[in-house]
């Protein structure tokens, strides 16, 4: 199995065209993946958790809706013991039932992002401050969020190629 995620969730390989296609900017391919393992390593700077990440990441696939990509967060999450209601909560869009005000900020602050950027503003900051959040950890949520808009993009664009070949 590759280490590459998009890889692996479209199952490409090479020889097929489509391996072959993604894998011909290897800067970007590299940078991609780069991103990924950054943006979800375990020791990243900041209070802004792991958990709280790949939550945001389950999110943000689950609205979009990449179903793919949304089971490889939804198991990321498992395999940490994440509440099995809280998972729920997210998958079926429904934060104000969360309990932790931090988790439900971040999170409301990625269907913001995800669904309607224009109002990533600044009162959608201050709920963020509001809930204790630094302006660090808004920095990286924001840029987080963006990564996961350009990989389920990227997901979706490559999934309608290889559908096409198919």
């Amino acid at each position: 199995m590759s280490t590459d995620l998009i890889d692996n969730l479209l199952g490409l390989a090479a020889p097929a065209p489509l391996h072959s296609v993604r894998h011909a900017r290897d800067k970007v391919l590299a940078a991609t993946q780069g991103s990924h393992e950054l943006f979800f390593a375990e020791d990243l700077p900041g209070d802004l958790t792991l958990v709280e990440r790949l939550a945001v990441a389950l999110y943000a696939a689950s609205l979009t809706p990449q179903t793919a990509l949304a089971g490889h967060y939804l198991q990321q999450l498992q395999e940490r013991g994440f509440a099995p209601h809280v998972l729920a909560t997210i998958q079926n869009d429904s934060l104000q039932d969360l309990a932790d005000p931090r988790l439900q900020a971040i999170l409301g602050f990625t269907r913001t992002l995800i669904l309607s950027p224009v109002e990533g503003d600044q009162s959608a900051l201050k709920l963020l401050q509001d809930a204790g959040l630094a302006t660090t950890e808004i920095v990286v949520l924001a840029q987080l969020i963006a990564y996961l808009s350009y990989q389920t993009r990227l997901l979706a664009g490559l999934s309608a190629l290889q559908g096409a070949q198919s």
